[in-house]
């Protein structure tokens, strides 16, 4: 099952379940949710009318959690951990993994050091048993390791993938003029392509074109060729048959030869 049918199905879960729940009751189905190995969105769960009602009540703690989960990172709570709740091993982990689906979204090379610091890491190979362990073997993103450089490349684009995160509030506009520009391009680039098409099929038919010319012409040389060898041999036949033409060389030999009489 790939990572965006298996998220669907668990937001499906966790809408459901903090649906019909309320208050104190929610806090055990956002801790589910934010502690789960395969979720990674939580929009959905934050759109709850049950959930939304947490703001402003005793209660809100919870949803200042699952807002962390939905755009925040370890750094994040790091910063703001007196008024949030300790987390729990599993979401330290959950936080630290979307925290670097954070930093890929406009960083396709990630610095070890840039990685250490965001990731509360102390050494290399903490960070790197990380990054193989927890996001590349998990699923969420594709990349290689460079020690020399001492980075993650992520590849095609450098990170070839990583999946999404949830917008964060006012991200949505920027995206749009992002996937705008994305359409112009590529619809600049269809315009090219169909040009050189257009071009090779252009040039295929003068190829055809040019091809058929030369065969006509060689054909017609052939023709003359053959028409004037025809011409020439029937002269030669014309020669040796007419009278006084060249005589046979078995012929001349029949004949008998005169005989010298010496002079006086």
């Amino acid at each position: 099952m790939d990572i965006e049918q298996n998220q669907a199905e668990l937001i499906d879960n966790f809408v459901k379940q903090a649906s019909a729940q309320k208050g104190t009751a929610l806090g055990s189905v956002i801790l589910e949710a934010t502690s789960h190995p395969s979720l990674f969105a939580f929009s959905e769960i934050l759109a709850v009318p049950t959930v939304a009602e947490l703001e402003g009540t005793e209660n809100s703690v919870y949803l200042k959690v699952l807002q962390l989960f939905a755009h925040g990172t370890w750094s994040d709570y790091r910063s703001n951990c007196s008024s949030l709740p300790q987390l729990v091993p599993d979401q330290v982990l959950k936080l630290k993994q979307l925290t670097v689906l954070t930093l890929a979204e406009t960083n396709k090379v990630l610095p070890y050091d840039e990685l250490m610091m965001e990731l509360d890491v102390m050494n290399v190979r903490e960070l790197e048993d990380f990054l193989i362990n927890e996001c590349m073997y998990a699923g969420i993103v594709r990349g290689k390791l460079d020690q020399l450089r001492r980075c993650f490349e992520f590849l095609l684009w450098k990170i070839q993938f990583a999946a999404g995160r949830d917008l964060r509030p006012g991200q949505l506009g920027s995206m749009i003029q992002t996937l705008s520009n994305w359409l112009g391009t590529s619809d600049n680039l269809l315009v090219s392509i169909q040009e050189k098409i257009k071009w090779a099929d252009t040039m295929s038919e003068l190829d055809k074109k040019h091809r058929k010319e030369v065969e006509d012409r060689v054909e017609e040389v052939k023709k003359s060729v053959s028409v004037k060898a025809e011409v020439e041999f029937r002269g030669l036949e014309d020669i040796y048959s007419e009278p006084g033409g060249v005589m046979d060389y078995e012929e001349d030999r029949s004949r008998p030869k005169r005989r010298r009489h010496p002079r006086s």
